[in-house]
């Protein structure tokens, strides 16, 4: 017999204690209790609780990236022939958003990846319009995007700020494809914005190279395919709900619901899911006065693009200390890019972004908690007792 087996606590009775209590399953916790800590005052604190990001320096540098690619794909089809289309490459420059942990050869091929889902993301709705899909369709293929766009964005570990902002570019390619040529425009105008977002990365990426190195940041979770597909599956049934109701309530822009859907059943943990929800709504309301303060002044288009790109900087320096920080300053970004894809857009579209997002957000809790599993629900109740 070895020394360690007879130490206390290490006979063979003891050690099949041990793996009995590992083995066994999670405690039966109920949906009505699990709703019950997601709605306590701790979780209202701990949504409100300021955390620094893991680096403010590269925080801002990701920042001043997104805003100049920005900036630069909105200058450059401003003086193309296709200035009329400026708001998809718009849309392309997002995908500088992705990857700013990553190291720097990584960052390159993860900013590739995103412009092409960005433009799949474009693809989808203006091949729906242009084979003269319904409205009712037209809603639908924002949940298939979310569904794909969870799947993918684990599957090559892009990282934060996931799937929602391929539901995004969705969102802004919902207005109708009259022609072929249209479609093609739209798709190689996205396409050219993530070419211009990979360059800008590419020329300033050394910036974050001395603060990166100093990081030692935890991998990011790699799930096993039936568990994506399940998120998936999930996120798609959120999505579509959500923008299937705000169609139906007769609301102009189903497609903010299923973003705010999106974003939400996006946390990995159903607390991270339910301080997602919270910050959303509460950082939506103040960005949609800001927004309606800046649309009253009836700014010009160049005043608009200045909006946008010093905004867009904004979110990503402020979004890793609370989400609900990044969404004041993201909701005017976000609803300025429409106004620049859709110029005719309806008066009340701060109000409709309020409205859209609160369905968004509590219909993606709700199926959350629904489709959460045993060991989610364990989960919440240890972290619950934690706190």
């Amino acid at each position: 017999m070895s020394t360690q087996e007879n130490k206390p606590g290490h006979s063979p009775a003891a050690m099949a204690d041990s793996d009995k209590r590992r083995a066994a399953p999670p405690p039966s916790i109920s949906l009505g209790m699990t709703t019950r800590h997601l709605l306590t005052s701790k979780q209202f604190q701990e949504s409100m609780s300021v955390k620094p990001p893991p680096s403010v320096f590269i925080a801002s540098v990701a920042g001043a990236q997104a805003a100049l690619a920005l900036l630069s794909a909105i200058v450059l089809t401003t003086l193309s022939p296709w200035s009329e289309m400026v708001g998809f490459p718009a849309l392309g420059a997002l995908a500088s958003l992705f990857g700013r942990y990553a190291p720097l050869e990584r960052r390159m091929r993860i900013v590739l990846i995103a412009a092409a889902l960005l433009t799949f993301g474009v693809l989808v709705p203006s091949l729906a319009s242009y084979a003269g899909a319904s409205d009712t369709v037209m809603v639908l293929t924002l949940a298939v995007v979310a569904g794909i766009a969870t799947m993918a964005v684990p599957h090559w570990r892009l990282g934060a700020p996931g799937a929602v902002i391929i539901v995004f570019a969705a969102g802004g390619a919902q207005a109708p494809v009259a022609s072929a040529h249209m479609l093609i425009e739209r798709v190689a105008l996205t396409l050219a914005g993530g070419i211009v977002a990979w360059i800008v990365c590419m020329l300033t990426d050394r910036l974050r190279s001395a603060p990166l190195n100093s990081l030692r940041l935890p991998p990011p979770p790699h799930r096993p395919f039936s568990h994506e597909l399940f998120a998936a599956g999930r996120i798609a049934v959120g999505a579509a709900s959500a923008a299937l109701i705000a169609h139906a309530a007769g609301w102009h822009y189903p497609a903010w619901a299923a973003i705010g859907a999106t974003a939400v059943m996006q946390g990995g943990h159903l607390h991270v899911t339910m301080n997602r929800a919270l910050q959303r709504m509460a950082g939506t309301v103040v960005g949609a006065c800001i927004v309606w303060a800046i649309l009253a002044q009836s700014p010009s288009f160049w005043m608009l693009v200045a909006a946008i790109v010093v905004f867009q900087f904004l979110t990503e320096v402020v979004i890793g200390y609370n989400y609900a920080l990044g969404q004041i300053f993201v909701t005017p970004m976000a609803l300025l890019m429409t106004y620049l894809v859709a110029p005719a857009t309806s008066a009340n579209m701060p109000v409709e972004r309020v409205f859209d997002t609160i369905l968004g957000a509590a219909l993606g809790i709700i199926f959350a908690v629904i489709f959460s599993t045993m060991d989610d629900r364990a989960y919440l109740a240890s972290h619950r007792n934690k706190l």
